[in-house]
């Protein structure tokens, strides 16, 4: 299922104001109620969605920002993912996850769509999640990491709280001294309405009639040229039993110096270093790291290529995004979420 992809281009439709000629929207929005349906009757026998939590809430929060009533069954799911805190992940932050299914929540009960029983355990929820976040606030400001922070901001936004929160200040600091890592126009997307004290639940009342046109196309700019090369060490781990010699690959890279970490990759495959390959998927964030070695990494196996710089720390950017310096150590590590 497509879920998290039609999500975004709804929200996204919704907020360029389109032609009141609601044809093909109600057309998109009954894919989307459709594919929520599938994401999850695909997968009972495992417990959560076909694609993620994180698509599925998504889904929920388009739906609501169109102000089209969800099913009970259909937020309940996503309540009881929560209780039991399912949202996280081996290696990784469940902030985005969490913003996201508390930005619906916070939606579903603004718009009064749901009784006054579930209207307060989505208040609850929420309570709940705003907490998770502050305890996830490292000590750089971020809530989870500098890709999940606006979503977290958003969510403090929507339910009046980033007032009353002294985290969401350093959050803000954070974000603002760190703007050159959204790059992509789906992180921009997120951060834009955090930077101006809004979430995406304002979407939902715009007055488009009283919005100006004043779009105006941008042309890319390049990034500079750094003279010289660097070499870095590229390393993909596999673990046990899938993979029993679990480093299957340990070789040093060189590419031109402000390369990013896609043109290592690059580098190291055309250069046949020791039969090096890899596969990426386009998605709305850029470049998905999806195969290397041969080894695939599937949503329905909940697996995943985590990127980490030696020894352990976690990359904040995506493969696209990402540039190493010299001497590094890169790690190419199959993971499950």
């Amino acid at each position: 299922p497509e879920t998290g992809r039609l999500a975004l281009y709804l929200l996204g439709l919704r907020a360029t104001c389109p032609p009141p000629e609601p044809g093909p929207q109600r057309s998109l929005v009954t894919w989307l109620k459709y594919y929520l349906e599938e994401d999850w009757a695909g997968s009972r026998q495992h417990g959560h969605p076909l694609t993620s939590y994180y698509q599925y809430s998504l889904g929920v929060l388009a739906l609501c920002v169109h102000r089209k009533r969800v099913r009970e069954e259909v937020i309940r799911r996503l309540l009881a993912a929560e209780h039991h805190g399912r949202f996280g992940h081996a290696g990784g932050s469940a902030v985005d996850t969490e913003a996201v299914a508390a930005l619906a929540f916070a939606c579903l009960e603004r718009e009064r769509t749901v009784g006054a029983r579930l209207a307060a355990e989505l208040r609850a929820a929420g309570r709940r999640a705003r907490r998770r976040m502050v305890e996830a606030q490292g000590p750089d400001g971020f809530f989870g990491n500098v890709y999940s922070t606006p979503w977290a901001m958003q969510v403090f936004i929507a339910t009046d709280a980033c007032r009353m929160q002294p985290a969401y200040g350093r959050a803000m600091a954070a974000l603002l001294e760190n703007l050159d890592a959204f790059t992509t126009a789906a992180t921009t997307a997120q951060a834009l309405p955090a930077l101006h004290g809004r979430s995406y639940l304002d979407i939902a009342s715009m007055r488009c009639r009283e919005e100006p046109d004043t779009l105006t196309p941008l042309s890319p700019e390049l990034p500079p040229e750094v003279p010289g090369n660097v070499t870095v060490r590229l390393v993909v781990e596999c673990p046990e039993p899938r993979c029993p010699q679990r480093r299957l690959y340990d070789r040093p890279v060189p590419a031109p110096a402000g390369a990013s970490l896609l043109d290592v990759l690059r580098a190291a495959a055309v250069r046949g270093l020791h039969n090096f390959t890899f596969d990426t998927q386009d998605t709305p964030q850029g470049p998905f790291l999806s195969r290397v070695l041969g080894l695939e990494a599937r949503q329905q196996k909940r697996s995943y290529w985590q990127l980490l710089t030696g020894p352990s720390t976690s990359l904040q950017m995506g493969v696209a995004d990402y540039r190493p310096h010299d001497g590094e150590t890169l790690i190419l590590r199959l993971s499950e979420w």
